[in-house]
């Protein structure tokens, strides 16, 4: 059995077919946290430096208990990833066993907080005052408006958008579906405007300034911090989120009365189990219903009064 460190491990995985087939973005967040998994030290042991075959069911329990600490995603995206290169190192006979298997997940609470229309216009007011924080106001706006994810938005290049037709194609990074979704004549004219100043690179909302002659897109990291920011110059609730604005525009979907299948061509869902969770009893979706029902009565009502006349 061949041996390596930890470290080793990760370097050729990265250089394997399973590694190269994943999206850029993809790929970026497996070096993201496995760089967190390799600087993990146990019992006085850096994962980086310990030899692959040696990391223990233990050790690797105690690493994910440590990375729970700092926050339970975190943990699991960390654990997520690091059960996928020791996958590949059994399949490639590098070691026997897969400590990360046997380490049981904590599931996190999911989140139902959506923001009130009033929250969005304040929050999206007070993005735009600003050239610094403006490309931040357009992300969190067309994730609200087109009920997509931040991570998806913070990529989004021009070549995605068409202008003449008012439409956009997206391809999801999570389960790679792809939707094409209308432009409204709102957000067209942001994005019109958008295209004037920063269509000479390709990405709709980068980071304002180069860097080293680049202009990148806003990381996962430092995207929610800015727009914290952003929130509390405008007096927003430390509850809110960013990442909620999805959940959000989904949610109003429902309120208003729009089926399921519908709603699953806007968000690049493929099983309706998942849009459930945005399905709540709520005045205004019973409302609806309520109206809905009177006027059929009624129009029932009608037709059948005509025909007795």
């Amino acid at each position: 059995m061949k041996q390596m460190t930890i470290k080793q491990l990760a370097n050729d995985y990265y250089t394997s077919m399973e590694y190269d087939s994943l999206r850029v973005e993809s790929q970026k967040h497996y070096k993201y946290f496995l760089d967190k998994m390799l600087s993990t030290k146990i019992e006085q042991q850096r994962f980086s430096k310990l030899n692959a075959s040696e990391l223990t069911t233990r050790m690797a329990t105690l690493a994910y208990d440590l990375w729970c600490k700092k926050g339970v995603t975190m943990a699991n995206y960390i654990l997520s990833v690091s059960r996928v290169i020791f996958n590949h190192a059994l399949r490639l006979e590098y070691v026997t066993n897969n400590p990360f298997s046997e380490v049981k997940k904590r599931t996190t609470k999911s989140r139902s907080v959506v923001w009130t229309q009033e929250d969005v216009h304040k929050f999206l007011d007070q993005a735009y005052s600003d050239f610094q924080t403006r490309n931040i106001g357009l992300i969190a706006h067309m994730a609200y408006e087109w009920c997509q994810r931040l991570g998806d938005m913070r990529v989004l290049t021009w070549d995605a958008i068409d202008f003449d037709n008012k439409r956009v194609h997206i391809k999801q990074s999570k389960r790679r579906a792809e939707v094409f979704l209308p432009v409204s004549d709102d957000l067209l004219s942001m994005l019109q405007e958008q295209e004037e100043d920063f269509g000479f690179q390709k990405y709709v909302a980068p980071r304002p300034y180069a860097l080293r002659g680049e202009y990148r897109p806003y990381s996962l990291q430092k995207l929610p911090m800015f727009a914290r920011r952003i929130m509390k110059d405008a007096g927003l609730s430390d509850h809110l989120r960013l990442s909620d604005l999805r959940r959000t525009g989904t949610t109003e979907m429902v309120e208003s009365g729009v089926g399921i299948a519908q709603i699953m061509s806007v968000t690049g869902h493929a099983n309706p189990q998942s849009v459930k969770p945005y399905i709540k009893n709520t005045f205004d979706s019973a409302n609806l219903a309520l109206t809905q029902r009177k006027k059929r009565a009624i129009s029932t009502l009608d037709a059948e009064q005509k025909e007795y006349i």
